[in-house]
């Protein structure tokens, strides 16, 4: 393998991503931190500023279908350093933006303020493609662990910059702000790109090799999962597997949901608690930060107990606590109900991304694109949803918004056990 000048690691595979989708994930939290001050000069209803928190994550989520399935086709560094790009590209425009029209010329600005965010949320596709990079630089039997890492310190991203970002407005200015972040990812992208590389069996058919040859040598290498065709193979093959669409399903109420929440949340806290936007986005990051982590511990639990059992826990747990989130109006109580959501959702997420290459082991890179980017398009969703909650109830709809994830767990429960828990015993 040396004298062909095969290059990388396990180790430097996952690190490589997980470095690339901190930086990414961050557009996360790209409007949430700031969202009431822009709407100080730009009067959004709540529906509206739902809809610019949750921007980020319509190119964040729907982007992750096509770029996660091309991983099978190209060992996705080439996909991961466009999506990394282009999200330069959002953030500078963003920031050229308000550096000639805030505060007093904003009128007008929303659709461009919009389409900017989009572009800047394509950082957060690269989750899908990290995700296929790690599955293949690792056996079966460390899935959950790898993307437990991959997903836990990646997602953190999202959680420091709800911190970040805030701290910023109130020592640099608004726009100087945005500039310092523009400048973080362009460094993020520089650090992927010379970190990063592909897994074996990409790296010898890059050098020639036929299929066959790069998938005996990248075996004796230690590699045990391989792509079955194509991109659109890839997505065809996963699309046909019926567990795919069940984790879909299930990633879209708990990933969805913590990117919901990690832009929701720093309006909500401000809205019903009347704290500051530095003491919401404190808040917002001890529970963006929690949901991060647990995923790493998830993803070792999930390989020891089973991820399905881990994920219906989760998904109990969230339908639970959020009807009590539903009617709190203490602080402290709702604070507490946010952190066991946090948790609710991180061993969740490793659940499912433990569940990914065990169901569909034959396309994990179009099951990646799939759950990834159809599983967090509710991180879009929700938000108008929960604006649209407001709009109809005034500010007690910032409390029984939460309805929302307790009908949505319910649904997932139920095609968990009769999808994945009874579809198995009949087949045994």
């Amino acid at each position: 393998m040396n004298a062909i000048k095969i290059k990388g690691s396990p180790a430097r595979g996952l690190a490589a991503a997980t470095l690339g989708f901190f930086f990414g994930s961050a557009a996360i939290s790209l409007f949430g931190p700031s969202a009431t001050k822009l709407n100080e000069v730009m009067e959004l209803s709540p529906s509206m500023l739902g809809l610019l928190v949750a921007i980020p994550t319509l190119s964040g989520s729907l982007l992750r279908i096509p770029f996660g399935a091309s991983v099978d086709e190209n060992g996705g560094r080439k996909s991961f350093l466009w999506l990394m790009v282009l999200s330069v590209i959002g953030l500078a425009g963003l920031s050229l933006l308000l550096t000639t029209h805030y505060p007093d010329n904003m009128e007008g600005t929303y659709w461009l303020i919009l389409l900017f965010g989009c572009l800047s949320g394509c950082g957060v596709a690269t989750f899908s493609v990290g995700a296929g990079q790690t599955s293949y630089w690792y056996p079966k039997n460390k899935q959950g662990f790898a993307l437990g890492i991959f997903g836990g310190f990646g997602t953190l991203g999202a959680g420091v910059f709800a911190l970040i970002l805030p701290v910023l407005l109130q020592s640099v200015g608004f726009v100087s702000a945005y500039h310092i972040w523009t400048a973080f990812m362009i460094l993020g992208t520089i650090l992927y790109a010379v970190i990063s590389c592909n897994a074996y069996f990409f790296q010898y058919r890059t050098k020639g090799f036929s299929e066959d040859e790069s998938k005996k040598m990248a075996t004796e290498a230690g590699q045990e999962l391989f792509p079955a065709g194509n991109m659109k193979q890839s997505l065809i093959i996963s699309a046909k597997i019926p567990e795919t669409w069940i984790l879909v399903i299930a990633y879209f109420v708990t990933f969805g949901g913590f990117m919901a929440l990690t832009a929701w949340l720093p309006t909500y806290w401000q809205k019903t608690h009347g704290l500051s936007a530095t003491q919401a986005g404190l808040y917002t990051a001890v529970y963006a930060c929690l949901a991060a982590l647990l995923r790493i511990p998830g993803g070792s639990i999930s390989d020891r107990i089973g991820g399905l059992k881990v994920s219906m826990f989760a998904i109990a747990l969230l339908g639970s606590v959020s009807i009590i989130m539903a009617f709190s109006s203490n602080w402290i109580l709702s604070g507490i109900c946010t952190l066991v959501i946090a948790v609710a959702f991180g061993l969740n997420n490793a659940a499912i991304m433990k569940l990914a290459p065990v169901y569909v082991s034959k396309s994990v890179g179009g099951a990646s694109g799939w759950v990834g980017g159809l599983g967090a398009f509710g991180g879009f969703v929700i938000p108008p949803v929960l604006g649209k909650v407001v709009d109809v109830m005034g500010i007690t709809g910032y409390y029984r918004g939460f309805f929302t994830f307790t009908v949505l767990s319910i649904i997932v429960l139920l095609i968990l056990y009769f999808g994945l828990v009874v579809r198995n015993k009949n087949k045994k």
